[in-house]
């Protein structure tokens, strides 16, 4: 008899032991609180170039004819950029055309530039100035002369009130860079004005992808583009 029973409390506590070992692993996997998958977000598309409803209109003064190291061309530098503004954001576009042109020979044009700059002339330009109190960005484009804009440039800004717009000037060069004329537009404008883009007139010219990329590059650091 003592035998059995003893038997039968081994029995018991095997029992009990087999017990307690198949339930812990369940308790553990079965009843444990996951792990949360860490929460992300939604990636959001790239700012559009402008705000919707925003307008812009591209002003250009530009010469072609014979230029300083690139020869004779049919399109000026400062134009080749301004249509490539207009293009990527789809801007209208006004060229500031000087009433009596500028003669074609490079000499004889930076004569009369410097004389007009010396005068702070003011040379009639030609055609219907724009009407700019729909646009919201106004670039503004020109060769530098003298280390400045050309004149007829602030004819356009007599002509025009800019006072209150946002002025995103471009303009080429072949070495003497901006030349503080972004100082000098906001002293003549009463403008916001942005950062500028400088370019050779040579790279403008002659190196169309670079200048394209450069002109691309500006624009998405100003917002206008993606």
């Amino acid at each position: 008899m003592k035998k059995m029973f003893t038997m039968l409390v081994l029995a018991l506590c095997a029992l009990t032991l087999t017990a307690c070992g198949s339930s812990a692993p369940a308790k553990n996997s079965g009843s444990a609180p996951k792990a949360e998958a860490p929460k992300t977000e939604t990636p959001k598309a790239a700012a559009s170039s402008a705000p919707a409803g925003k307008r812009a209109l591209v002003v250009y003064f530009s010469r072609a004819d014979e230029n300083y190291v690139v020869g004779n061309v049919e399109k000026g530098n400062t134009r080749i950029l301004a249509e490539m503004i207009a293009e990527a954001t789809g801007a209208d576009t006004f060229e500031i055309k000087p009433a009596k042109p500028y003669p074609k020979e490079y000499t004889p044009a930076t004569e009369v530039a410097k004389q007009e700059k010396n005068d702070n002339a003011r040379p009639e330009i030609v055609g219907t100035m724009p009407d700019v109190s729909g646009y919201d960005v106004v670039f503004v484009g020109y060769p530098i002369w003298w280390g400045d804009l050309p004149m007829p440039c602030y004819t356009f800004f007599d002509k025009v009130k800019l006072e209150g717009k946002t002025i995103a000037p471009f303009c080429t060069h072949e070495g003497s860079g901006l030349s503080g004329t972004d100082s000098n537009i906001a002293n003549a404008t009463k403008a916001k004005v942005t950062e500028a883009l400088v370019m050779k007139g040579s790279v403008a010219q002659n190196s169309r992808d670079e200048a394209k990329k450069e002109v691309t590059d500006w624009l998405k650091k100003l917002g206008y583009v993606k």
